[in-house]
């Protein structure tokens, strides 16, 4: 037990997220660099040579520099072991963001410091806040031109509401970047050589030294002790509590891209954050330490290798320890199963896991028999941890192959993509697959499935788009509800999903209030718990 324990304790699980292009994935990479775990960066949107970010493994994300799906990785650090989230920087993937920070303890929000809080931001924010976990700030790109530090903190502030506390604060920022000044170790760190590629070597100084003195000019010297005076004097309290609870953001100034500051953040992150947190489940609260296993699932992925087609399911161990081979429970399906394959995962490459712990994520072959919030556990725990909600579509269009030979290839890339969360489909009730509708939250999610389906599958694909702006699940569930007698207006349209649950497609919020005044015991809900 005392070996779990430690175990458990040396565990930090948690998703990085930001607007696209902030930074997020190479900051991730700088992680790798200094966890060992990688030799050099690949820099982002490397078109010149072959080089692309370790975290960025689907096609589609190499062609275009941007995250479309959540990688995880694993890495030691000191005595740590720490399992990051990589969470897609573009909007239209926001449900995938979702899904992943339901399986984080703590997130980092990086933030571009030029352009500040950004829309993308705001959105992933909140979905932090609902689910109070701590949140750290890791202000990005100060070897260019930046806002004005206090400005930066005052919109986090405002935007946000939420407190911060400059754990750093930046020399200058541009050409003249010279580094942070620590104000819990009340020292400055210079950095030397500006490389991407490799760690930079870090010179601790004494505020007041006389070294400090020289390396920086008269101006920025005064200015940092003016700095240190006015955060002294004005900022928030340093208090872990409110950090811990999502109430406070510790702050950090860097870039990336050149290594400053990326490993002091590290090890201070390291240090405020907690080991597992305990889970909700529907018999209680779930202690991480308690020595039975139990997992949930937050991602499916299929297709992570062209060699050999496969589905992974992704889990997020909640308690205890995962051994391989070992019997497991599988709630939603009702049986006892063999969790084939475990494996963890540096994007693409993969390694075989015999065990793993409260904290971890490892990824399992899916036969087909997982969806986006199972739970699995030890025979002798059987708790079902809460749904992961499923979020409304805003498009709509119907697809149909081009082929008709290519039905079955079809039929099977739909379905599993959408198994995977990244689209939703619905079909007419009591209809096959012949026209598939599928909703998304934006329109890189229609490229990225006709990507995937010629890839992956060979099949090329005919797309129309739909009216509909609105979809809402019908909750109703008694015997005698029959969705034919419905009063419905008629450009609104009654569709089931692919879990058999009836939806209703609307073209506008006029017809949502027209159905649910002309249906006195219709109940309509936003999104669906995935039960």
């Amino acid at each position: 037990m005392s070996d779990l324990r430690q175990e458990i304790q040396n565990r930090r699980t948690f998703a990085i997220i930001s607007h696209p292009d902030a930074g997020k994935t190479t900051i991730t990479e700088k992680f790798l660099l200094y966890g060992g775990a990688i030799q050099e960066a690949g820099m982002v949107k490397g078109k010149k040579n072959s080089r692309h970010a370790v975290s960025d493994w689907m096609e589609i994300e190499k062609q275009r520099g941007i995250s479309v799906t959540s990688s995880v990785l694993q890495f030691h650090y000191d005595q740590y072991c720490i399992n990051i989230l990589d969470t897609p920087g573009h909007q239209d993937f926001s449900e995938d963001t979702y899904r992943t920070l339901m399986a984080a303890d703590s997130a980092v929000m990086v933030i571009d410091a030029s352009k500040g809080v950004e829309a993308q931001t705001r959105k992933l924010f909140k979905v932090c806040v609902m689910r109070d976990i701590p949140i750290f700030t890791f202000i990005n790109k100060m070897d260019r031109e930046a806002r004005d530090p206090y400005e930066l903190l005052e919109e986090i502030e405002n935007e946000l509401g939420i407190g911060t506390y400059a754990v750093n604060w930046p020399i200058g920022s541009g050409k003249e970047f010279r580094g942070v000044y620590d104000r819990m170790d009340n020292e400055v760190i210079a950095f030397e050589g500006m490389d991407a590629r490799h760690e930079v070597t870090a010179t601790h100084l004494q505020f007041g030294s006389d070294e400090l003195k020289e390396r920086l000019s008269e101006v920025q010297y005064q200015t940092l002790a003016d700095d240190i005076e006015l955060l002294e004097g004005a900022g928030d309290e340093f208090d872990l509590d409110a950090v811990r609870h999502g109430k406070l953001s510790p702050v950090f100034f860097g870039s990336a891209l050149t290594n400053f500051g990326v490993e002091p953040f590290l090890k201070k992150f390291l240090t405020m954050t907690t080991s597992p947190l305990p889970r909700n489940s529907d018999i209680g609260v779930i202690d991480p330490f308690d020595e039975r296993f139990s997992a949930f699932v937050f991602k499916i992925q299929a297709n992570m290798n062209k060699a050999h087609r496969d589905r992974i399911a992704f889990m997020r161990i909640c308690s205890g320890k995962f051994e391989r081979g070992k019997e497991v429970f599988h709630i939603q399906g009702g049986k006892k199963i063999q969790l084939a394959q475990p494996q963890q995962l540096m994007a693409q490459d993969r390694s075989i896991v015999d065990e793993a712990y409260a904290g971890d994520i490892i990824g399992v072959f899916d036969p087909g028999i997982f969806s986006i919030g199972d739970t699995v556990c030890d025979p002798k725990l059987k708790c079902t941890y809460s749904g992961i909600p499923t979020f409304a579509p805003e498009l709509f269009a119907t697809v149909r192959q081009k082929d008709t030979l290519k039905r079955k290839q079809f039929v099977k890339g739909v379905t599993q993509i959408a198994q995977e969360g990244a689209i939703q489909i619905f079909h007419e009730p009591n209809t096959g697959m012949e026209e598939v509708i599928v909703g998304v939250v934006g329109q890189l999610q229609f490229e990225v499935l006709e990507y995937r389906l010629k890839n992956e599958y060979g099949v090329d694909i005919i797309r129309d788009m739909l009216p509909y702006e609105h979809l809402r699940w019908i909750e109703n569930d008694e015997e005698d509800f029959d969705y034919k007698k419905l009063m419905l207006t008629s450009d609104t349209r009654v569709v089931q999903d692919f879990r058999d649950h009836l939806l209703l497609l609307f073209t506008s919020p006029w017809n949502i209030t027209w159905a649910l005044d002309h249906n006195e015991n219709l109940r309509l809900a936003e999104f669906s718990q995935n039960s």
